[in-house]
């Protein structure tokens, strides 16, 4: 009998990816997003349900399920959001604990941003988790340690009863050369992506394995600006090669992040993609060589999806979608790391 997990706040399904190639697989999939539930449709089995997750939870019979897995929304959690202070809406941590209990779950995974770990919300967390009988561990992690060939670091809350406690957080798989430790190097961006040809078009394509590989319609100014940026370069090699084509409000700014408008390193992981990679003004998102940002396809490999994953949505939908993703290479070691958890609970059942 396989284990089978409920996906709250599920987005694409770049959790219940990872947990199902570790043999647990999606029975439920709720988020509010329309085109990342059609996604999750697209690529797993089981029920998925698009709405609010509070009104959802009035009438829904909730499944019994081993694992509840997902990411509460970031907005949810007021004490993260100082203009939020005071808000007495429920945080959306509140019905993802309350579906892991009623599940009867014997273990959740719940990922969030890295701030979380050190936040008051943590400790409302682990307090209402406890009165449901859950022990728990938290930390943070960074995807690249797990296999995926980009830098992300987000916090993991691991709660569990009824089985063996976790070895917590999970063994990375990879490491950082510089550290000369006894295990793989990162994989890098070239390994990601150094294979794909240069983008065909401005559309999604249809039928194809890369058809996300689209580029864009840059302006001639935002081509003269790309060309402008050297190897691992950002803005302020743009204010210095051609500062009669940076932006007023970048020449008046001469301090702030490096990854602006910069291109990233074939030779390491990627930056975090977030869900608007295809700007480069928004983060390192230029491509290592090419004179454009990354594609839809480049991102999602950067993430650890494989080309036969399917997204639904408009161009900015699927972005959103890879953006807001846990990496699958990172949720397979975190479901490698509860099947071990469940194991001996199954063996004496």
């Amino acid at each position: 009998m396989a284990y089978c997990l409920i996906d709250l706040f599920c987005g694409a399904g770049g959790m219940s990816l990872g947990f199902r190639s570790e043999g647990i697989e999606p029975l439920l999939a709720v988020d509010n997003d329309a085109s990342a539930v059609r996604t999750h449709e697209l690529n797993f089995s089981g029920q998925a349900y698009c709405g609010d997750i509070d009104a959802w939870l009035k009438t829904a019979e909730i499944p019994e399920a081993d694992v509840v897995i997902g990411g509460p929304p970031c907005q949810g959690f007021s004490l993260l959001n100082k203009k939020r202070d005071g808000d007495s809406r429920r945080a959306l941590w509140e019905p993802y604990l309350e579906i892991a209990h009623r599940s009867n779950a014997r273990v959740f995974v719940m990922e969030n941003v890295a701030e979380l770990l050190r936040s008051p919300e943590l400790v409302a967390i682990r307090a209402r988790a406890a009165e449901y009988g859950f022990l728990t561990k938290a930390a943070i992690v960074n995807a690249a340690d797990y296999g995926a060939p980009q830098n992300r670091k987000r916090t993991i809350v691991v709660g569990w009863r009824r089985v063996a406690e976790p070895h917590f957080p999970p063994r990375p798989t990879h490491a950082d050369p510089s550290k000369k430790l006894n295990l793989p190097p990162w994989r890098t961006v070239k390994e990601a992506i150094g294979d794909l040809p240069e983008p065909v078009g401005t559309e999604i394509g249809v039928g194809s394995p890369i058809d996300l590989h689209f580029g864009r319609r840059p302006t001639e100014l935002s081509i003269a600006r790309y060309k402008a940026v050297p190897k691992g370069g950002n803005r302020f090699d743009l204010q210095r090669n051609a500062p009669n084509l940076t932006p007023d409000c970048w020449v008046r700014k001469t301090s702030g992040g490096t990854d602006l408008f910069g291109r990233l390193w074939w030779d390491r992981p990627s930056v975090t993609i977030r869900t608007e990679f295809f700007k480069p003004e928004k983060g390192r998102y230029l491509h290592p060589e090419q004179h454009r940002p990354i594609t839809h396809r480049e991102a999602a490999r950067l993430m650890g999806f494989p080309d036969d994953f399917r997204f639904s949505g408009n161009k900015t939908e699927i972005a959103r979608q890879i953006g807001n993703a846990v990496p699958p290479p990172l949720a397979a070691e975190l479901g490698r790391m509860v099947v071990r958890m469940l194991k001996p609970m199954k063996l004496t059942a």
